[in-house]
């Protein structure tokens, strides 16, 4: 498995907006992704406001075949004017349930 991990920070102000316009993206982009097994937005606990968009492929061509496609030009549009992000990637080692 390969996992992505998108750290995108959000001021509290423009969380609620933030999380409503980041799941309609993903219900609307991201069904029927080739490769794609499990695609999730975590909540920050903390007074962080960093906010974590993980996606799990099943390879990492099955990622860099999403990020050429249209499904992805969709989903990323144009700029979000100052939302910044930093894209990790992972490749699965051990792993436990389902």
């Amino acid at each position: 498995m390969y996992t992505v991990m998108n750290r995108i920070p959000v001021p509290a102000a423009g969380a609620a907006a933030f999380e409503e316009r980041f799941a309609v993206s993903m219900r609307e982009t991201l069904l029927g992704v080739p490769g794609l097994q499990k695609a999730r937005l975590l909540r920050p606990q903390e007074e962080s406001g960093t906010y974590v968009a993980v996606m799990d492929f099943t390879s990492a061509d099955a990622f860099a075949a999403w990020m050429q496609s249209d499904s992805f030009r969709t989903a990323h549009g144009p700029s979000t004017g100052g939302m910044d992000s930093q894209v990790e990637t992972f490749e699965t080692v051990a792993s436990v349930g389902a």
